[in-house]
């Protein structure tokens, strides 16, 4: 049996260290994960219940960022308010449902740097009138994503200095220490919803700071511990 058109290719991202790629599958995120952030988007950071929106995984959505060079990226369509959102990324290495948060280390196959790219206009005219984000934040070229680290190779990432600059000046800076729900738990949490397989990414959250780019900017995203990714709007 035959499709009738060529089926979509799937994005591999690089391992670093290694020639091999990890296929995506999935693409969940995190909202307001940080309590700052929740609060410059003007809700109370109270801990309620990490709550899920979710990303395209195909090749025009997810852009792979060499560790070496930088990438551009188009301005995209229908908005004037463009935002970055630097995240630390999950990968996830083998499958399972309601994991707990003790087991949850055990599923993540590595770490990466990601940008949760936004068109924040859109995103707050669909929330105002209580409709999904898709159009803010599933659009093309809204996931860049930096090289995997495996777990293997430096062990589980509970701290670190998460940094954003654009044109060399900071804008977010921040530490994973401060996510409302840590990677354990939000690995336990989003299980209890979906089923995770093997190729799965979890975007945990953007600290505060983020702001609009236009044409010309260059973002510079670092994790301490993973290889930073540069990616220019053009």
């Amino acid at each position: 049996m035959s499709f009738v058109f060529n089926p979509m290719s799937i994005v591999g991202l690089p391992v670093q260290g290694t020639d091999a790629l990890f296929p995506v599958r999935r693409i969940y995120c995190v909202g307001r994960n940080y309590a700052a952030h929740a609060r410059e988007m003007g809700f109370d950071p109270d801990r309620e219940p990490p709550f899920f929106f979710c990303k395209p995984n195909d090749p025009e959505s997810i852009v792979p960022v060499p560790a070496d060079e930088a990438v551009s990226i188009p301005y995209p369509s229908e908005t004037s308010n463009y935002h970055y959102e630097i995240e630390l990324v999950v990968a996830i290495g083998k499958d399972g449902k309601n994991i707990s948060v003790e087991e949850a280390a055990s599923y993540i196959y590595g770490y990466a740097v990601g940008l949760d790219m936004t068109r924040r206009d859109l995103q707050m005219a669909q929330r105002e009138k209580g409709r999904p984000w898709e159009v803010g934040k599933a659009f093309d070229y809204s996931a860049p994503v930096g090289p995997i680290h495996t777990l293997a190779d430096i062990g589980e990432l509970n701290a670190g200095e998460i940094h954003l600059t654009v044109n060399g000046q900071t804008v977010q800076r921040s530490d994973i220490t401060h996510l409302i729900w840590n990677v354990a738990e939000t690995i336990a949490n989003l299980s209890t919803l979906f089923e995770l397989k093997q190729g799965d990414l979890i975007f945990t959250g953007t600290p505060e700071g983020v702001g609009a780019v236009v044409a010309g900017d260059e973002m510079r995203a670092e994790i301490t511990g993973l290889s930073g990714i540069t990616v220019k709007v053009v």
